[in-house]
């Protein structure tokens, strides 16, 4: 243990953790394996962390215990074997104890001591903590190793202190047995502690009330012996299932699913749920049905309805079951529960549901609880009302005064505020394992906290070589953090309930997903590249002035984009155009042909259209609701040389759906065969016939709209110059999505954005020399920028932070404008030049699209509040509020 000393009679070290569960036994073994001197502060009188406090009936894991084990040492995962498939409290506990008696770790830890105030000085550059008991702390380091959930909820109900019966608290369980036999219980809350506990209270108490004001999604645990499958999963290679699950999304070594729900059929569907059903594994359920089930409500919707079906079909009651059945919020967004008998417990003859939404609590009484229809005598109450969960288990358990005195309530007073999840700015040489803004209870908590204790050891290790004192994490960096936390969020479904992950259980808290929902593999990747780039977003100080400062964003790139860009950087595809036209064009067929396939529309009607030149294939998409439906005439992207009618389907088909109006994609002709002006002269041509033969499309006769994708755009672009200059057909709008529009090569975002992002600078150099002469280059129909701009149709442009064309689509904008053209803009902020072409991959491209849909719909004179399908996860959502950036 370090030493006591000093005139103040504090006791020094290098660090002080606070916490003694399964984050902070392991940050001491690795504190003193790196020989640091570290001080365990754990208010409970034995090792355990929340398995210490939570003794309530049931209490048990809901993460298999194969992958809730610790991995750091081969031989300790040799020495223990879990008796259970999901292990009870009390096995956890003696686990815990083993692994603290096998390490000696109980030597280097204050048990009984709580930290009443942490207070940083900058003269001395080190944390002072005041203790319960004890001499005070004097650290270098302090690391707040507390848990998510170790700060409970207070009651909020009134006349909690006016009950004379028993009063329990999940989170605070006694140690010694609690007996309900012959009593009158009361359980308030339904949340995971409630379902774990309910049906044992209820085979002992003489009858038991259970108080919901939420219900919650269960599934039961099928628990028994670890199953066979996974047992020899594990054993045929113990270090590769364990890597697999530090790079996994969840941190358990299963790939996610890969179908989209609409490609299988009902009896499909159905099959993979029973089988996930049967399995009784959270993960399993949450991750490996269908890829759309977590981030699509209609997808998220087919799966609550058969979770809905289960529960129907246990309870026994028709009122009891519908007030058990979850309908304010989608499945996964809250905790689902693990649950032994749940359902089954209300068939009981001594078990009633007293349903919160329908009679609220009014107060509790010396004798019970009164709702606003009737009281109910108890002789005990069980709260199981939760935790203040993340910021709580800091904030709430000490005050922590960082720089100047600020406190990181102060800090966090609109929200929590960190870098990595990790660390806070204004608070030097303060940690925090799992902390908000990381994977933690959104992932196997075991994996994440074995990263966090590698991490931070790892850097104290090579500061203390590089002669640093001090470690802080810049605004910057904090700032990004907070966006890029943002962004993941709005990929999935979570934001959309009210939960303890947004801190809507706490009232006054400030809500918001505070949990990184990036995944598990994808977070590692991104503190390790931290590390890489120079302690990126750290201010490092040491003696006589020593600094480092390497400020900046870690991630700038919307979190699906960066997936799909390290995807194809892994996949080490040699250049495009190394590939020659044809090699390019049947590439890209492969690519296309992995891609999810698109949503279903009303119908899809291949076609002929006469071009200037023989006939022009088109692909037209009508939506399911009655027509005559407004045109939309649509031209695919590839650079004047790749693609076809079909390249672009799952972005027709979405805009069709999104908007309630007929694409119809033209097949033009492509370089090197037909040289510019073919492309622009074959696309006109086809816009004519297409306005011409409306009726016959089953489109509504009148102006059409025109809309492109980045070559594509550009022939959308010219199509309006040359209809206006040409006499018709009138065109009502234009979406220009990631346009070429000039043949200018020096613009920033081609120098920015000259490798790596897909779309490359040589790449465009290769599509403009098939394409087009340089002679030729300044013609308005290959360059319309260059061209008159009064008198064009109202317009949408979209660009992308990370795109060659950017900045040029910005110009044709801008000049449009200047020329007395409505314009409206979407600068989508760390998205590239496919994010909006990619449907169903790059999923925070969603609230781009639904923008589009909207410019689209006012083109043709159609009310803009309306959805004709509510497709996914942003439709109902305001467009300012989606990931894909917010327009100009």
């Amino acid at each position: 243990m370090a030493n006591a000393a000093g005139a103040s009679g504090a006791q020094h070290a290098d660090v002080a953790v606070v916490g003694a569960g399964f984050a902070g036994l392991y940050l001491l073994h690795r504190l003193r394996k790196a020989g640091l001197s570290a001080i365990g502060l754990e208010s409970g009188n034995d090792v355990g962390g929340t398995w210490y406090w939570n003794r309530y009936p049931g209490a048990r894991c809901d993460i298999q215990t194969s992958d809730y084990s610790y991995t750091w040492d081969p031989e300790l995962e040799k020495a223990w074997t879990w008796s259970e498939k999901y292990a009870t409290q009390p096995e956890i506990l003696r686990y815990l104890g083993f692994v603290a008696d096998r390490y000696d770790l109980r030597r280097d830890i204050r048990f009984g001591t709580t930290v009443s105030a942490a207070t940083w000085d900058d003269g001395t550059q080190r944390w002072l903590l005041t203790t319960s008991s004890g001499a005070p702390v004097s650290c270098r380091y302090y690391v707040m190793a507390s848990g998510c959930l170790s700060a409970p909820k207070p009651p909020e109900i009134e006349g909690f202190k006016d009950f004379k019966g028993e009063v329990y608290f999940t989170g605070r369980w006694p140690h010694e047995p609690v007996d309900f036999t012959g009593k009158r219980v009361a359980v308030i809350g339904t949340g995971s502690s409630a379902i774990q506990s309910i049906p044992l209270i209820a085979q002992q108490a003489a009858h038991l009330t259970v108080f919901q004001r939420t219900p919650n999604f269960a599934l039961p645990a099928h628990n028994g012996p670890s199953p066979a499958d996974r047992v020899e999963m594990l054993q045929k290679d113990v270090p590769a299932f364990r890597e697999q699950a530090r790079w996994s999304m969840a941190g358990v070594p299963l790939p996610p699913a890969t179908d989209f729900s609409w490609q299988l059929s009902d009896a499909e569907r159905r099959e993979r749920f029973e089988k996930a059903w049967a399995a009784g594994d959270l993960v399993v359920m949450l991750t490996q049905l269908w890829a759309d089930q977590a981030v699509d409500v209609d997808g998220n919707t087919l799966v609550a309805d058969l979770l809905r079906e289960k529960v129907r079909a246990v309870v026994k009651d028709p009122e009891t079951a519908e007030a058990l059945t979850p309908r304010d919020h989608p499945f996964g967004s809250k905790r689902p529960c693990l649950d032994t008998g749940y359902y089954a417990t209300y068939n009981r003859p001594n078990v009633t549901l007293v349903n919160l939404r329908r009679e609220p609590i009014k107060s509790i009484t010396a004798s019970g609880i009164r709702t606003d229809s009737r009281t109910v005598d108890v002789d005990a109450i069980v709260f199981a009302t939760g935790f203040d969960a993340m910021t709580g288990a800091i904030t709430a358990v000490h005050p922590i005064s960082g720089r100047g005195g600020k406190s990181i309530a102060e800090a966090w007073e609109h929200g929590p505020q960190t870098y990595l999840g990790l660390t806070v700015a204004g608070f030097p040489n303060l940690f925090m394992i799992t902390g908000p803004g990381s994977p933690s209870v959104l992932s196997n908590m075991m994996v994440s906290i074995e990263q966090h204790v590698d991490w931070i050891t790892d850097r104290l290790v090579a500061m203390r070589e590089a002669g640093f004192t001090t470690i802080e994490a810049t605004d910057t960096a904090q700032d990004g953090w907070q966006r890029h936390n943002a962004d993941c969020s709005m990929i999935t479904l979570h934001r959309l309930a009210n939960t303890w992950y947004t801190g809507a259980n706490v009232p006054g808290k400030p809500q918001g997903v505070m949990p990184y929902t990036g995944g598990v593999g994808p977070y590692r990747g991104i503190c390790n590249e931290v590390v890489e780039r120079g302690m990126l977003g750290f201010r490092l100080t040491g003696p006589n002035g020593a600094e480092q400062c390497n400020d900046g964003e870690i991630v700038r790139l919307q979190p699906d984009v960066r997936l799909v860009l390290n995807l194809l950087a892994s996949m080490n595809l040699p250049p495009l155009e190394s590939f020659g036209a044809q090699g390019a064009r049947d590439f890209l067929a492969q690519f296309n042909a992995t891609r999810p396939a698109g949503r279903p529309v009303g119908e899809v009607v291949d076609g002929t259209l006469p071009g200037t030149d023989g006939p022009l294939p088109y692909r037209l998409y009508r939506p399911s609701t009655p027509g005559p439906h407004p045109i939309v005439v649509y031209f695919h992207g590839g650079g004047w040389v790749l693609g076809d009618e079909q390249s672009d389907d799952p972005l027709c088909r979405d805009l069709c759906r999104r908007t309630g109006m007929a694409f119809v994609s033209v097949g033009y002709r492509h370089a090197p065969e037909h040289r510019f002006p073919t492309a622009a002269e074959d696309s006109y041509a086809a816009l004519c016939w297409i306005a011409g033969h409306a009726a016959e499309l089953g489109g509504r006769p009148g102006p059409v709209s025109v809309a492109g994708w980045s070559a594509g755009g550009n022939m959308a672009a010219v199509t309006c110059q040359m209809a206006r200059d040409r006499g018709g057909p009138q065109i009502a709008g234009q979406l220009l999505i990631c346009p070429v529009t000039d043949c200018t090569f020096d613009r920033p975002s081609y120098v920015d954005n000259a490798t790596g992002y897909f779309l490359t600078r040589s790449l465009m150099y290769w599509f403009w020399d098939l394409y087009c002469s340089p002679a030729d280059r300044t013609d308005p129909r290959v360059s319309p920028l260059r061209g008159k701009l009064a008198g064009l149709p109202p317009a949408m442009v979209v660009t992308c932070e990370f795109d060659p064309l950017r900045d040029e689509g910005v110009a044709y904008a801008e000049a449009m404008a200047a020329e007395g053209v409505p314009v409206e803009q979407l600068k989508a902020r760390g998205h590239f030049h496919s994010s909006f072409a990619m449907v169903d991959v790059v999923i925070t491209g969603v609230g781009g699209r639904v923008q589009m849909a909207r410019a689209l719909r006012r083109f043709a004179g159609l009310p803009v509040e309306e959805t004709p399908t509510r497709q996914d996860n942003t439709a109902q959502r305001p467009i300012q509020a989606a990931a894909a950036g917010a327009a100009d």
